[in-house]
């Protein structure tokens, strides 16, 4: 009877970080999911027109960050500072895409006495690192421009023990990142660059669909390995050009999608002309468009989602049948949000709140509060630390400090908090996001202009700009303001 008791405590209990428990004398595995261009549209996050059942699953088993919001709106600079824990304050990453290997935020090729990166910090704890996909910039991990030419080094240096994106017929990372059928992407100088394509009938004749194939196929390789393994598998879609099956497209004929609440420019100093939108060939006219198209565009996005929902589930059943799941962490991370038709935006690049809010779900095996979610403000910059505390790999050091805060208090409390205000920027603009309210303003020689302030707890997509109208809340919000 002692024996058997000895066997069961052995067998069942676990490490370290409160409730996180994994099979005993294992490290815990993370499975890190990214999903470029992924607004909070998803079942879980209430939107009942969404159909994402796989994520909505993963929810069930863990807790959904409802108030997650990024650091810069768009690709490069948001995985940057996800990626190293930095602020775009401290590292000046406030814009554009190539801050992983230009300018003064460059990383360094340079093996440094602490770690640069999450997965450089997971490699040095022994873990197996393997990027199947898009987790920095570029879509395959390595530093190539959209046309092809570079040198092709690793854009987050020392992070990765196999790069392994599959390119198929596509040939290279930025093809499988524009992709349609049958190997022709938008980067290829002669190409299809339709908005929409929904014309394929399987999966695997788009890159996504073979990632998750990959990713399936080196999990069940991986549960048979006793080193433990960090995966960063990054699905493309919804990103532009919203490309899927057909019957992912056909799945929603019937749904009823709504409009944007407020579908009208706005007199905003960050309201942009959707240029990365409006470059692709439209199957009806352009501006302004109808209700018809809009509802079409809207429709076409989330066919996409539809199709990445699926390749996400392929993958959780994965981590079921190997019995990986008891001990792995997954997240599950949009880079940032994206305006449908939102006060005639489409597209991110913009401080606004349908741009820097984005999901966040996090799942740890015996989780206490499974199914629960959070409305605390947190940071894109927080899953580093909360990582290193849940997974508490062996090698800790860190090269610059991290400017987030663990979120593994509030996996044990889904009421805590670890912060009254979350910093989004971009170029000049930084935005102060309290539980009501929205601040954004411009620093140009150490002077805030352009203020805006957006009242948050009525209206998700408030227009109205109370920053004359409420000088009082503007000053109580500065104070959040970088120095």
């Amino acid at each position: 009877m002692t024996r058997l008791l000895h066997f069961v405590f052995c067998s069942l209990v676990i490490i370290s970080f409160g409730q996180v428990r994994g099979v005993v004398g294992k490290p815990l595995n993370v499975l890190f999911i990214a999903v470029d261009d992924l607004r909070p549209d998803l079942g879980c996050y209430g939107v009942s027109y969404a159909q994402s059942p796989n994520m909505d699953r993963l929810a069930s088993r863990g807790m959904v960050f409802r108030n997650h919001f990024v650091q810069v709106p768009t690709c490069g600079a948001s995985r940057y500072a996800m990626l190293t824990g930095r602020s775009p304050a401290v590292t000046g990453f406030t814009r554009g895409n190539s801050g992983f290997y230009s300018g003064s935020s460059a990383l360094s090729a340079e093996i440094f006495p602490g770690a640069q990166s999450i997965p450089e910090l997971f490699k040095r704890s022994g873990y197996s690192t393997i990027l199947i996909g898009k987790i920095s910039h570029t879509a395959d991990g390595r530093v190539y421009s959209y046309n092809g030419e570079g040198d092709g080094r690793d854009e987050v240096p020392n992070a990765w023990t196999e790069m392994s994106t599959p390119y198929g017929s596509w040939k290279r990372g930025w093809g499988v990142f524009f992709a349609y059928a049958n190997g022709i992407h938008r980067e290829d100088g002669n190409g299809a660059k339709d908005l929409v394509d929904f014309t394929v009938k399987n999966d695997n004749e788009l890159p996504d669909g073979q990632m998750a194939q990959h990713a399936v196929s080196r999990l069940r390789h991986l549960a048979n390995q006793d080193k433990p393994f960090f995966m960063g598998l990054g699905f493309f879609k919804p990103h532009l050009p919203f490309v899927a099956p057909k019957k992912d497209w056909d799945a929603l004929n019937k749904v009823v999608i709504p409009l944007p609440p407020y579908p009208k420019k706005i007199k905003s100093h960050f309201w942009h002309e959707s240029g990365e939108f409006y470059k692709y060939k439209f199957p009806y006219p352009k501006r302004p468009l109808s209700s018809k198209s809009v509802n079409s565009v809207r429709r076409s996005y989330l066919a996409c989602v539809r199709y990445t929902d699926r390749q996400v589930g392929k993958v959780l059943d994965a981590l079921d049948e190997t019995n990986l799941l008891e001990n792995t962490i997954i997240v599950l991370w949009g880079d940032h949000g994206w305006n449908l038709g939102d006060s005639d935006l489409w597209g991110k690049h913009t401080p606004l709140e349908r741009a820097v809010r984005s999901p966040l779900i996090i799942s740890i095996p015996g989780m206490k509060h499974a199914g629960a979610s959070c409305d605390s403000l947190v940071e894109s910059l927080d899953l580093f630390p909360t990582l290193i505390d849940l997974a508490k790999p062996r090698f800790t050091r860190i090269q610059h400090s991290l400017d987030g805060h663990s979120l593994a208090g509030i996996l044990s409390n889904p009421k805590a908090t670890v912060r009254d205000a979350a910093l989004s920027y971009w170029k000049d603009g930084i935005t102060v996001r309290t539980k009501t309210h929205r601040l954004i303003v411009t620093r140009k020689e150490g002077q805030f202009k352009n203020q805006e302030l957006y009242d948050e707890s009525t209206n998700f997509d408030p227009v109205e700009n109370k920053a004359s109208i409420e000088p009082e809340i503007v000053s109580r919000l500065k104070v959040y303001l970088p120095k």
